[in-house]
């Protein structure tokens, strides 16, 4: 399957809920970007952006389950979810597992192994610091104690006039 047709599908599965898919189309957005500028392999860009375009999968069980989308629920959730969702795709099941492995951390900013997940977290806290409103104060920390990736510290600071 296409990058796009996972997009696809991941559209239908959100059954509508708008704030899902401009949230998870946004992360999608920034991590593609990053990752090209970081000049990421074709691969690893790959499980980029598959996973960017599924992080939030759980999004709509947790707020069935749990009555709100905590990120520890989502991480928990979403690796099994994910894996699911993508079993009838022909990606190999080591894209499938990395791609898992990602969506179940991708609200852990410690012990960061890997450039795609790096991208993610700083893709998604982009996003959600749009969305949140986050205070400057707070982005500021961010860009500084997690942000790795020059691309995704420039485009943090002109997103939000750092």
């Amino acid at each position: 399957m296409t990058v796009s047709q996972i997009m696809e599908k991941m559209i239908s599965f959100s059954k509508g809920n708008i704030h899902d898919i401009d949230h998870f189309l946004r992360v999608w957005s920034y991590a593609k970007t990053i990752g090209e500028l970081e000049q990421l392999d074709s691969e690893t860009q790959f499980i980029l952006e598959i996973a960017a375009i599924t992080h939030d999968i759980a999004c709509p069980l947790c707020r069935e389950k749990y009555g709100n989308t905590n990120g520890k629920y989502q991480e928990e959730e979403g690796a099994r979810m994910v894996g699911e969702f993508l079993s009838d795709s022909d990606l190999t099941q080591d894209q499938i597992e990395r791609t898992a492995f990602l969506v179940g951390h991708h609200h852990t900013f410690t012990g960061i192994e890997g450039m795609d997940w790096q991208i993610l977290a700083e893709a998604d806290y982009i996003a959600n610091a749009v969305e949140n409103n986050y205070s400057k104060q707070n982005i500021q920390n961010f860009a500084d104690k997690i942000m790795k990736t020059d691309a995704g510290k420039r485009i943090c600071s002109e997103v939000f006039s750092l």
